[in-house]
């Protein structure tokens, strides 16, 4: 009998950590997972104009389908994940689409990254960090870049083009 709850203790234990990393741990450090619409994927690609060369970042990456759509469109894709969880899916798809050496997800926080070598940006984000994230981008990002926000616009960047809730900005 005593091992039976020493394994319902041990399920539970090991139940708890992956629920805490899972959707804790984004609230710390970053914004919950919310996956886009494959639709809307498909025209936040379109306004990127994805060149066959183009470097692109998905900033806060989730499960990689954006990463991955901008690596079959012929760009050096990464996205930077920081739920540990996100970034072995992400991994996992990578390698399901084929796409391993196309395309890399990072378990690393952008804020804490240079995005100089960037000629795409996507991003899904919160509102509370536009202002933030639009002095960083207008930063570093070279001359030319296209940056593409899902859902927030960034507060005093003029957008120089527009598909429903998805905003283009060049740099």
């Amino acid at each position: 009998m005593p091992g039976i709850y020493l394994w319902v203790l041990s399920f539970s234990s090991v139940l708890m950590i992956i629920l805490i990393i899972f959707f804790l741990w984004p609230f710390l450090f970053g914004a919950p997972f919310e996956p886009t619409e494959n639709k809307k994927v498909t025209k936040i690609i379109k306004l990127a104009n994805v060149k066959k060369g183009d470097k692109a970042v998905d900033l806060g990456s989730g499960d990689g389908r954006i990463v991955i759509e901008l690596a079959k469109r012929g760009a050096e894709a990464h996205g930077f994940e920081i739920n540990p969880f996100l970034v072995l899916i992400s991994r996992y798809n990578i390698k399901k689409a084929g796409l391993k050496g196309k395309a890399f997800i990072h378990w690393k926080n952008f804020w804490k990254i240079s995005l100089k070598t960037y000629d795409i940006v996507t991003l899904f984000q919160f509102k509370t960090i536009m202002a933030k994230l639009e002095k960083k981008l207008q930063k570093e990002l070279k001359k030319g870049s296209r940056v593409v926000s899902y859902y927030w616009q960034f507060p005093n960047w003029k957008a120089s083009k527009k598909i429903e809730n998805i905003w283009l900005y060049r740099r």
